[in-house]
Formats: C-alpha cells, structure tokens, sequence
C-alpha cells in the first residue's frame, strides 16, 4: 500500500455581505490596463474587496504589491445598534484579520498589507506628514457615507495619490433614505460630485463605467 498525498485544505474566505462582486468585471478591466501596484483603501470592512486586490493587483501587476487599508472597525451609523445595518463591528473586524491572512497565501507575489485602525482624516495626515505625497496608484474611497466625509476623503487622498492615478469612488447613489426624501448630507453623491467640480482640471472621469461607482483619474497635480 501506498501513500497518496492529500490535496491541501482550501480554507474560505468568511463574509457576511457582498457589496463587492458585482463590480469585480469592470474593476479587472481597470486593474488589467493600469497595474496599479500600491493601493489605498479607505474603508475595509470584512475585507472583501481588499482580498480581491490582493488576488488579482498582483498577477495583473506580475509583482509585488502592498495594500494601505485604513477603517476604524466602528461602523458607520447605519451599522450602529437600531441602524439600518446594525452590525457586531468587532465581529467584523475579527473576519477582515483572518481574511488578509488567507489572501496573503494566495499569490505568487509578495502583499504586503498595512492595517491602519483609525479615523481616514487622521490617517491620511499621518500619511502627507511621512511624506507619502504622490505615492499611490489608486485609491478606494468606500469610508463613511456622510458626504463631509466624503468630500474630506477626497480632497485629502487627492494629495496621495500619483498623476495618472486612480480614485474610485463607492456608493456614488447610495442614500439611506427613500428616493425624493434623501438628505444631502447623509449620501456621498453631493460630495463626489463637489470634488469633481472643483478639481475639474486635476481628475477627470471614466466615460462609460456604471455609476454605481464612479472611476476618475488623477492628470494634474
């Protein structure tokens, strides 16, 4: 009798929401023309579209990358207790830890993944003040819906992020609210558009994607 090797355990990846996938054909066409290498996510959750990049930035790139997330592992006020997605945030964090570490098994190629537990305004100073100007290749802005937020995100990883970069923006149409009752500041729409309206002459935007999200690069500094 023989010995026959056993096939590794797969261990899967473990999420509560997917508010991901369905954007996953069009970001593999932006990925796959741009090769974005070293990426900023402002907003992680679970960790779903992070292990995405994780899988994909790296073959697309054919070499290392690294991943700046950055999220208070709070919730936002819709997860808060009576919300509308009330959420065990500590629960989620605990998946987003044990989802990187699987992911990070994943490629051939190194991810170096840096976990940045804090508010993105403080983050994002900490990042300008090392000196990270211009450092990345594309940003993620999927943080809090709140549209002061929003626009700060914006306005602050603009300074981040490299001519001919990308800033991807999440939940361009999101509201909490009914249509006709929406409160401006309570979505990220008002503030996106804001930011491209006045930085009309730094970004510009990708003609043709869906709006769910809203793709833009950076061509000016």
């Amino acid at each position: 009798m023989t010995d026959t090797a056993k096939a590794p355990t797969v261990v899967p990846y473990e999420f509560s929401r997917d508010w991901f996938t369905g954007n996953i054909p069009t970001w593999r066409q932006v990925v796959d023309k741009n090769k974005p290498r070293k990426i900023l996510e402002i907003g992680s959750f679970e960790g779903r579209s992070t292990v995405w990049m994780v899988e994909y930035c790296s073959i697309a790139a054919a070499g290392d990358i690294e991943i700046w997330c950055v999220d208070t592992w709070g919730g936002g006020i819709e997860h808060q207790k009576g919300g509308q997605i009330e959420t065990d945030m500590s629960d989620v964090e605990r998946r987003f830890d044990r989802n990187i570490e699987i992911a990070r098994g994943t490629t051939p190629h190194k991810a170096e993944i840096h976990k940045l537990k804090s508010f993105s305004n403080l983050a994002l100073a900490k990042l300008i003040a090392e000196g990270q100007t211009e450092y990345f290749d594309l940003v993620y802005i999927d943080g809090s819906h709140q549209a002061p937020d929003v626009l700060m995100d914006a306005v602050m990883a603009f300074q981040v992020l490299k001519v001919g970069g990308l800033m991807i923006f999440d939940d361009y149409l999101w509201s909490m609210d009914q249509p006709g009752t929406q409160d401006v500041l309570k979505m990220p729409k008002p503030a996106i558009d804001a930011f491209m309206n006045i930085f009309q002459r730094k970004m510009s935007i990708f003609m043709g994607a869906p709006i769910g999200q809203l793709y833009t690069r950076k061509i000016n500094p």
